[in-house]
């Protein structure tokens, strides 16, 4: 009965997994869609975050909103925390608890090694969420970087045109892959409250780049001036500076882990080769002391 449970469990999350993999290949945003303003958003029972120790000023809590935001994950850093607290608790307890069904029902052996591996990854996922949530952050800012250096460019190409700020921004939608949905949400919003529709788009964004960038769209809203330009391509110069610094940190990055991996043949020829030499003169010089 309990391989039973265990294999539909199973199933469940790969039907869940594979359906949110077509909905994230497949999927579009429509072109009408809008911000929720008005939807109320659920809040967490105030036992469970006090059980958890998850204050709203919490410097933990502030380090996951930002992490999350730097990701474009828009959940409630509190709800979020709550849960890894939770599972950090829960999943060492259903480890054992496995273990104990398992030396006392007839379970049979891969139904439950798989059950526990699945207990260990989600356990290893909680507890090193930090680093993974900082790696997916600088590779999301690296890609917003890059497309708002596209955007800029073209807009820095439109200067001096007749064509509204809308319409300029509207021609930069084929350079954006990563941002369309929230530039196409910025857009739709943009006669109902320009200003709004600005900040949303930042915050939704989350980096520092995309603060910069929608204060110098807010600025061309307000009057397209030579300085402006001026900044922008400033701007599309810090962003371009800070591209290449990435780029060349990720190859010295690669380097180093090339230079690990090629020491592991020359460990390789040392055990194999030179090593049955250094076991055969330690003996000859063992012979020859005794």
């Amino acid at each position: 009965m309990f391989g039973v449970v265990v294999w539909v469990v199973q199933f469940a999350l790969a039907a869940i997994g594979f359906s949110a993999l077509l909905r994230v290949l497949f999927w579009r945003r429509p072109r009408w869609r809008v911000s929720w303003r008005t939807w109320k958003r659920w809040s967490p029972p105030l036992w469970w975050l006090k059980l958890t120790g998850c204050d709203r000023e919490s410097p933990a809590l502030q380090e996951r909103r930002v992490l999350l935001a730097g990701c474009g994950i828009r959940f409630d850093p509190a709800v979020y925390l709550a849960a890894r607290r939770s599972l950090l608790t829960v999943l060492p307890a259903a480890g054992a608890g496995i273990r104990m069904l398992g030396d006392l029902a007839p379970i049979p052996g891969r139904i439950g090694w798989n059950a526990l591996v699945a207990v260990g990854l989600l356990f290893l996922l909680a507890a090193y969420d930090r680093p993974l949530l900082a790696a997916a952050k600088r590779y999301r800012t690296d890609r917003i970087r890059s497309e708002l250096v596209a955007i800029s460019s073209q807009l820095l190409y439109y200067a001096g045109s007749r064509l509204h700020l809308h319409g300029k921004l509207m021609r930069c939608m084929p350079y954006a892959r990563l941002i369309r949905g929230e530039l196409h949400m910025l857009l739709n919003e943009w006669y109902h409250d320009a200003d709004a529709a600005l900040v949303r788009f930042k915050d939704r964004l989350g980096t520092s780049e995309a603060y910069g960038f929608a204060e110098t769209i807010r600025s061309l809203r307000l009057g397209e001036s030579e300085e402006i330009y001026h900044l922008l391509r400033e701007m599309v110069r810090e962003y371009k500076a800070k591209i290449e610094m990435a780029r060349a940190g990720r190859k010295e990055t690669a380097s180093y882990g090339l230079f690990v991996l090629a020491g592991i043949p020359i460990l390789y020829t040392f055990q194999i080769f030179l090593y049955p030499w250094v076991q055969e003169a330690q003996k000859l010089f063992d012979a020859l002391n005794s």
